[in-house]
This record gives C-alpha cells, sequence and structure tokens, in this order.
C-alpha cells in the first residue's frame, strides 16, 4: 500500500475524531485531553502528507488549482511499460516545472516516441496538449506532437536585411 494513502487514511481519521469530540463538547477532561492529543497528531501527519505529495508526479486529471493550458513544452519523459508515462513539462506562466504521470496507453506511448523522434530530427521540441477535446478514441486529438524550432531572426548586413537587395562591387548597372 502506498504511504501516501496511508497517510491520508490515518489525517482523515483523526479529522473525523475531531468533528466527532466536537460535537459532543460536553464530555470530561479524559476526552478532552484526548480531543487534544488527536489535534496535535493531525498536524504532523498532515504535513507529512504534503511533504510526500512534492516529490511525486501528479495526475494530469488532478490539476485543478492552475488552469490547464492547450498546449506546454516537454522536458524530459520516461516511459515504463504496463506501469506509466512520466511527465515533466514547463508550463506558461508557472515559475518552475511541473512533473505529471499518465496511466500506461500502448498508443500514447507510441505517439510521445515518434514525436520525441521528429522533434530530434527537426531539431524542435516536443509540445504536450494538456487536454484532448473528445473522449471518443477516433476523434481524439493528438497528445504528442513535434513543434518545428523558431525561425531564425533575419540577418543584417550593414543596416541592410535579408530581403533589400546588396550591390556587389563591380557589378552595378550604369
Amino acid at each position: 500500500m502506498d504511504d501516501l494513502l496511508i497517510l491520508f487514511c490515518v489525517a482523515g481519521g483523526l479529522a473525523a475524531l475531531l468533528a466527532n469530540i466536537g460535537l459532543w463538547s460536553a464530555h470530561r477532561l479524559r476526552v478532552k485531553l484526548g480531543a487534544l492529543i488527536a489535534a496535535a497528531l493531525f498536524l504532523p501527519t498532515a504535513y507529512m502528507s504534503l511533504v510526500s505529495l512534492l516529490s511525486r508526479p501528479k495526475p494530469i486529471e488532478l490539476e485543478w488549482t492552475q488552469p490547464a493550458p492547450d498546449e506546454t513544452t516537454l522536458l524530459a519523459s520516461q516511459m515504463k511499460e504496463d506501469v506509466a508515462i512520466y511527465l515533466w513539462v514547463d508550463r506558461q506562466g508557472l515559475m518552475e516545472p511541473r512533473a505529471y504521470v499518465l496511466p500506461w496507453d500502448e498508443e500514447l506511448a507510441r505517439e510521445l516516441h515518434e514525436a520525441q523522434r521528429a522533434a530530434e530530427s527537426e531539431g524542435g521540441t516536443v509540445q504536450v496538449r494538456m487536454s484532448r477535446r473528445n473522449k471518443n478514441r477516433e476523434q481524439m486529438e493528438r497528445m504528442f506532437y513535434a513543434a518545428p524550432p523558431p525561425a531564425p531572426p533575419p540577418k543584417t548586413v550593414s543596416g541592410a536585411t535579408e530581403s533589400t537587395p546588396r550591390r556587389l562591387a563591380g557589378n552595378s548597372a550604369q
């Protein structure tokens, strides 16, 4: 069993105990001390739960706090066959990258692998669609795709751009 689930169950049980004691507050001193101990145990349990969450990837479906962007840039990925697909993405507007986990899907893994190969050969990046439009498999948009590299800035030669014709010495028509 996952330690996060155990910590969550303990925190939930302690919170339920506190709520029950709060409803019946006309108890003896022993019961009130028990409520104080339960509250004291709730705080470190909740803290340990949050610390445990910091280092783990989150399922994309559970991204509730940030509005899902249409697309984001994939920084790294790891595929564990029959387990999960792990993603590290750079979300626009956030200071640090986010880690997500997708349930294992052979078709999705193939799509990610193809996008990574295409991005590598083109010199671009892999983009991730954080939400697909349809739940129907046939009409679903691709989740991973290779974005072309950004266009290089126009070259300038002594104040002229590429679109401005230059006259070469000795080729001037008179």
